[in-house]
């Protein structure tokens, strides 16, 4: 059981602050609660009091608060530090220092990891500053929920509004199961969330890089009810997202349709079919420094989709399914036609056989700089686990990695792509 620090900050979105707590409550997890002045305008410190059964601390100047200078215990106990909602005024005191109050103050404090959940108005959302003061954050280590979009309080339709409880409580847990060690004394909370296997886990090296990431399935529509599909979480992508977003690098992530809470990144665009994929990374692709493929694309979609629901009958039902395009090498011939070296391609080949192989031949045929060979027919690997085991092929080398967390491989994969880049930038252009 983790202790988690919840702070509340003064927005229209602290109500979904007591479904959070709920939420990780169900996980197991005991929940301390920091409202700002402000939150108690939208919620009573007497609700979460009757929820978390301790005290909610609202001010540092209550009488008897210093006498265990409780900011500070509450630092060194904390496992987590969960904003939600985080204002833009509260974002911009974290960013620069200011330690005004108890949250602000834990803030400074704590070395355990920080996961803030941004809500306000979309036109602050999008203000120089408040921009400024996230960069700053994440630049930090500081993790974030991305907001949703949708009818704000304010009455305007658009990207603000708190992401759904639910939500919020998945990038929790998702950061508390990264946790391998106990929280050190020096260091930034991005060298404690997953494990440290790479030598540049904590440093901003893609900072200034844009790097395109898609993940999870692809879902072919049989009729309103039915669908071809396969058994990819988005486990890998998502892992790979997080590490390429640690490292400072500007990520847009493509996600087919999973039931895991994507990771903080700069753009989210959600897909379901392979076509939905294609035109996403082909409208993104082109201004990117780095693609990376690790999305289960289905090669085979129905010809036609059914308007209702296909009746049971008695006779055996005939599918006809057609080729779908494939990604990875419009890409690939995209990125040849421009004579450019830019962007780096990295490609998965799940496969259950004869694996190293056939990402060499994967490799080859598709003008890629990298395959990813995954051995799908293992239990402890691949699809639905936490756990991956692969080989990286490029022109030069094959380098085996060993059976490990998917944040640790993702990690690995990221510092060969890394080198691949360094490569790309001394290669001249055949223009």
């Amino acid at each position: 059981m983790a202790l988690i620090a919840l702070g509340v900050t003064g927005g229209i979105g602290a109500y979904k602050a007591v479904e959070v707590c709920r939420g990780l409550q169900k996980r197991g997890h005991d929940v301390q609660a920091v409202m700002t002045r402000s939150a108690r305008r939208f919620v009573q410190p007497l609700t979460f009091e009757a929820i978390t059964r301790h005290p909610v601390i609202t001010s540092q100047w209550r009488p008897g608060m210093n006498a265990d200078i409780e900011h500070i215990a509450i630092a060194d106990h904390a496992d987590l530090l969960l904003v939600a909602p985080c204002t833009a005024n509260v974002i911009g005191k974290f960013a620069n220092g200011i330690a005004d109050d108890f949250l602000t103050s834990l803030y400074l404090a704590t070395r355990a990891p920080v996961l803030v959940a941004p809500a306000m108005n979309s036109n602050m959302l999008a203000h120089a500053a408040v921009r400024q003061n996230l960069e700053t954050l994440q630049g930090r280590g500081v993790l974030f929920v991305e907001p949703g979009e949708g009818y704000l309080a304010c009455g305007w339709v658009g990207k603000g509004r708190l992401a759904e409880p639910d939500d919020i409580v998945e990038a929790a847990v998702r950061v508390l199961a990264g946790r391998t060690a106990p929280a050190a004394s020096s260091g930034s909370a991005s060298e404690r969330i997953s494990e440290p296997t790479s030598e540049h886990t904590s440093e901003q090296t893609l900072r200034g890089r844009k790097v395109l990431i898609t993940a999870g399935p692809t879902y072919e529509d049989i009729d309103p009810v039915r669908y071809v599909g396969n058994r990819s979480s988005g486990r890998m992508g998502f892992a790979l997202a997080a590490e390429a977003a640690k490292r400072g690098a500007e990520v847009t992530l493509v996600s087919g349709p999973t039931t895991i809470a994507p990771p903080p990144v700069a753009a989210l665009v959600r897909v379901r079919s392979a076509a939905e994929m294609h035109e996403a990374v082909m409208r993104a692709a082109a201004g990117m420094d780095l693609v990376i493929m690790s999305a289960a694309v289905a090669d085979y979609a129905p010809a036609r989709r059914a308007t209702g629901k296909i009746a049971k009958q008695d006779a055996p039902l005939t599918l006809t399914l057609e080729r779908t395009r494939d990604i990875l090498a419009d890409v690939g011939s995209m990125r040849a036609a421009s004579g450019s070296a830019t962007p780096v391609l990295i490609g998965f080949a799940a496969e259950t056989d004869d694996v190293v192989r056939k990402a060499r031949d994967k490799r080859t045929r598709k003008r890629v700089d990298a395959i990813v060979a995954n051995d799908v027919s293992r239990s402890d690997r691949g699809f639905e686990v936490d756990t991956n085991a692969v080989t990286i092929v490029t022109a030069e080398r094959e380098q085996a990695v060993e059976l490990q967390s998917k944040d640790a491989v993702a990690a690995v994969i990221l510092d060969s792509a890394e080198q691949l880049l360094r490569r790309a930038a001394a290669a001249p252009s055949t223009r």
